[in-house]
């Protein structure tokens, strides 16, 4: 199963030097049922694009809580076995947990497929983002737009021999 785990550059940059993602569990988004229900679609790309959406507002949040993050949304695509990614029953109908599942145990970086992440240009639409998105959630609609911003802007695929060159570890 392709599961997305939502990060920030400095959790990355940890990641590269653990070699491993999370300490399990933790969480990360996965085409689900509730997801495909949401979606109303049959294409598996279409349905994987909207979990790593799901999980780039994930990582979103992350970098709400953490000022200090450089402001690029990341994500990495990371293959697990079936048995490994659950649903939590308690949020499977939350709209907010839309393709979120719970990984258990660590997971090897090197068993990455690919990292998403921002381009610089768009650290300042995100960093707007996420100052607004407490406000979103209470309902604003005006925060909302501009938390629907930093969606304009594609995460880039990087492939993970690039993983270096991204955290600044590179030559």
């Amino acid at each position: 199963m392709r599961v997305y785990v939502p990060l920030t550059l400095p959790g990355l940059a940890e990641a590269y030097k653990t070699g491993e993602l999370g300490s399990g569990p933790f969480v990360a988004y996965a085409v689900t049922p509730a997801l495909r229900e949401w979606y109303l679609s049959d294409d598996i790309e279409e349905l994987e694009y909207a979990a790593l959406n799901r999980a780039a507002l994930a990582s979103l949040r992350l970098l709400a809580a953490d000022a200090e993050a450089p402001r690029r949304r990341v994500v990495v695509a990371v293959d697990v076995a079936d048995g490994a990614a659950s649903v939590d029953p308690d949020r499977g109908l939350d709209p907010a947990a839309l393709g979120e599942v719970r990984v258990k145990g660590t997971v090897a970086l090197a068993k990455a497929a690919a990292v998403h992440v921002d381009l610089g240009d768009a650290e300042t639409d995100v960093a707007a983002a996420a100052e607004a998105l407490e406000a979103a959630d209470r309902g604003d609609e005006d925060a909302q737009f501009v938390v629907d911003g930093a969606e304009d802007h594609e995460l880039l695929w990087y492939a993970t021999q690039e993983i270096p060159n991204l955290v600044g570890l590179g030559d």
